[in-house]
């Protein structure tokens, strides 16, 4: 009798294994890199959408909100953090009307 066995021997095991763990260590630290820069853009796009909400809010009362606050209960929008909550938004200047993206 012939012994045919098909499958893999420990080696080719090892040999797989270590492929994938060389694929994971340089993909790694390009994923944790962008998470960061996605954050960013993250607050750029909400910073966008609340200077658009302050000028509907403007156009229905007459004039810009005395603070942001003003938008989230009024239901202009749900909330001024991005960041995962690290960074929120606020008027950095009444005249001329400016927002900016702040750490918490």
């Amino acid at each position: 009798m012939i012994n045919n066995d098909k499958g893999f021997t420990l080696i080719e095991m090892l040999i797989v294994l270590a492929v994938i763990t060389i694929l994971l260590v340089i993909m790694v630290p390009n994923l944790s890199s962008q998470n960061s820069e996605i954050q960013a853009k993250g607050c750029d796009a909400l910073l966008s959408m609340v200077e658009n909400q302050v000028l509907a809010y403007e156009l229905d009362k007459g004039n810009k909100p005395q603070n942001l606050q003003l938008l989230v209960k009024e239901g202009y929008i749900k909330d001024l953090t991005c960041g995962n909550g690290a960074k929120q938004i606020s008027i950095k200047s009444e005249n001329p009307y400016e927002l900016e993206i702040v750490d918490v």
